[in-house]
């Protein structure tokens, strides 16, 4: 099982690359990426609601980069705390907070600078400052309590990941007995030769470090997620240049994933 990164990765480069790259989506969300952007491409490849994305604050949809819709995978229920799992700019972090209502929480964990403070913006030009929290953090070291979350939500994260298992199991450990894991996130249709998964460029571009279906229902199990099964299924690389590249000899797709914790 590829459950940890292949030795010859450069981890240093990558983490280097992933920062910048999320940096500049913060800074400059117009600028031309090789994923989609932006509030339209959302409503349109990943089926969110237009109505709710027009009535956030642009701060955090123009800078929305996910590759799927974790929301569209189970019920949050109100009162809940979420966590956001590498929230990004958090156009999920405040649909989720608007779903748990005033006694619920969401939290947002992030490692770039930009991303969070466009969240807290966002959050505080919503008026649901309240509700919600962003910290800095890794998704390897969640700044959280074991046993402290009814739902985590993760969008596009997975991939980027050196050592998943390292990275499920942390989500793993924040949820409650009975929790949730909605996680949307990039596969592929076929296992990568090592020699292409030792690329950090390509890690960072979200292929490298992408899985299988069945790989990544396998690490979940590894991790103490159970009943894992893919809810849906999203061409999120459509239009893009890692479409137009490796269309003709690999199928990079994005899907949501609904997993419990034991």
């Amino acid at each position: 099982m590829m459950s940890r990164c292949p030795l010859a990765l450069d981890t240093m480069h990558l983490n280097r690359q992933v920062r910048a790259t999320y940096e500049r989506v913060a800074r400059a969300p117009a600028s031309g990426f090789h994923f989609h952007t932006g509030a339209q491409y959302a409503v349109r490849q990943l089926g969110y609601d237009a109505a709710e994305l027009a009535a956030l604050p642009p701060a955090c949809t123009e800078r929305f980069s996910g590759i799927g819709n974790p929301l569209r995978i189970g019920t949050i229920p109100a009162g809940a705390v979420v966590l956001d799992h590498a929230c990004g700019a958090g156009m999920d972090l405040l649909l989720a907070a608007k779903l748990v209502g005033p006694e619920g929480r969401a939290i947002g964990v992030d490692l770039t600078p930009g991303m969070r403070a466009c969240a807290l913006r966002a959050a505080a030009q919503a008026g649901l400052l309240d509700r919600i929290r962003v910290f800095e953090g890794t998704f390897e070291d969640l700044p959280m309590d074991d046993a402290s979350v009814d739902v985590v939500i993760s969008n596009g994260v997975l991939n980027l990941a050196p050592d998943k298992p390292r990275v499920l199991c942390e989500i793993a450990r924040v949820l409650k007995p009975g929790g949730r894991l909605f996680l949307a996130d990039v596969v592929l249709d076929r296992e990568l030769a090592p020699g292409v998964r030792g690329n950090a460029d390509l890690w960072a571009s979200c292929i490298g470090g992408a899985v299988t279906e069945p790989l990544l229902m396998a690490l979940l199990d590894e991790c103490g997620l159970r009943e894992a099964r893919v809810i849906e299924r999203f061409e999120c690389f459509a239009g893009t240049d890692i479409d137009r590249k490796f269309h003709a000899h690999l199928h990079a797709y994005g899907v949501n994933v609904l997993a419990s914790r034991r």
